[in-house]
């Protein structure tokens, strides 16, 4: 939903509440004698991510894996909450992947009286928003954002559905040391919330492992030219350099290191895992590393069906988080329905102690609302494609 209409919903919300009729939480339906009442209430639910600028595509991809869960719900004909049918409406708003905005965002969520946020995107957005949910009791499931302090705040609102930096850092640095042969690393960060504290954990494994870290550097989320910073690298010859950010900056940097002759193996997380990273740095896209949280796309419990649905739908292929998005929305609603209320303080502790089965696989949370051994897959390009190279974690490690 684009803000205009966001607007016209925040009026009537407001418009509600200046008649002295307030609406329950996450529901349109007003205090008002139930022959005035709408024959099918709404449950709305929030997503923010930043849907302009470098991350959009990451962004839309969240915003689709979202629409996709919604839309089937109310294909087959909503939600049974308490022995009542009612619809969900997808609040989709743009943080431009900035922390200031997401925090007016989610004022902006908590006014409009949505049930639940899913969201949002990047960690450097989702930790201060997180604050705003909390304080109003709001339930918050991030399919994507993964820095450790996310759900190190204690807030009972928050819950994520992949492994954060910390678990990630860990299979990164250990695999550039044991497995890629690593002695000497360079690190580079782009100083967001994401970005530095996964190569933060990278160097705490690494050097752990073993290895030296000869150089550590740091950019921007938005730069492009990293001549300067691989320039400096170089003298310090490192065998490994490895990249904290997002892939419209890790592109370039693969091909400006190959055209500065740096020949040593790079390595990035998964901001850098995914099909844009390929079409951004084109043949010189062979030979990165990189992880991401999860399973493979084509290997995830409901991955072949949830693929498929993705791209006759929205024409386009799964970027990364989307699968993650549309669990984190049937988990919510589940919730709902054992609750038999879309109020949060009611639903919550349910969420709280579910055992989910979703197409990304299986879903509970820990005491934190992290998930539960969530699983890292480590991937290579090769001939212009992702290829696993192994799964660390995740269901085949609990059986």
């Amino acid at each position: 939903m684009n803000i205009t209409s966001y607007s016209l919903i925040a009026a009537a919300v407001m418009g509600l509440a200046a008649c002295g009729k307030q609406a329950p939480v996450g529901s349109d339906a007003a205090s008002t004698p139930a022959a005035e009442q709408p024959s099918q209430s709404v449950i709305k639910i929030g997503h923010s991510a930043a849907l302009t600028g470098p991350a959009a595509h990451f962004g839309k991809d969240n915003e689709n894996g979202v629409k996709l869960a919604i839309d089937e719900i109310n294909a087959a004909g909503g939600v049974d909450i308490g022995g009542k049918k009612m619809k969900l409406e997808m609040i989709s708003e743009d943080d431009q992947g900035d922390p200031k905005t997401a925090t007016n965002v989610a004022q902006r969520f908590v006014d409009a009286n949505v049930a639940g946020v899913i969201g949002h995107m990047n960690s450097g957005t989702t930790i201060p928003a997180s604050k705003i949910y909390s304080d109003a009791g709001i339930a918050q499931i991030s399919p994507s954002a993964t820095a450790v302090n996310y759900t190190n705040q204690g807030f009972k609102t928050a819950f994520r559905v992949m492994a954060n930096d910390a678990q990630q850092g860990k299979v990164l640095g250990q695999y550039a040391v044991s497995q890629l042969g690593a002695k000497k690393i360079a690190i580079i960060d782009d100083r967001t919330a994401y970005g530095q504290g996964l190569a933060d954990e990278f160097e705490i494994a690494a050097k752990a492992a073993g290895a030296q870290i000869v150089k550590r550097e740091f950019s921007n989320n938005q730069e492009t030219d990293f001549n300067a910073v691989l320039t400096s690298i170089k003298a310090s010859k490192p065998d490994l350099i490895f990249y904290g950010g997002m892939d419209a900056q890790a592109a370039p940097m693969k091909k400006q290191a190959k055209k500065l002759g740096l020949n040593v193996i790079i390595m990035g997380g998964d901001g850098a895992q995914t099909p844009e990273f390929i079409k951004l740095a084109g043949a010189d896209a062979d030979g990165m590393y990189a992880t991401s949280p999860g399973t493979p796309k084509d290997q995830l419990a409901g991955g072949k069906a949830f693929l498929e649905k993705f791209k006759a739908k929205f024409g386009n292929e799964v970027q990364l988080y989307s699968p993650y998005c549309y669990d984190s929305v049937n988990m919510m609603v589940k919730a709902m329905q054992e609750a038999g209320s879309a109020d949060p303080a009611k639903y919550l502790p349910k969420l709280a102690a579910m055992k989910y089965e979703g197409v990304t696989g299986p879903i509970s949370f820990d005491a934190k609302g992290d998930i539960n051994n969530g699983a890292i897959t480590v991937y290579t390009v090769k001939n212009g494609q992702w290829q696993v190279l192994e799964v660390i974690g995740g269901a085949a490690a609990a059986k």
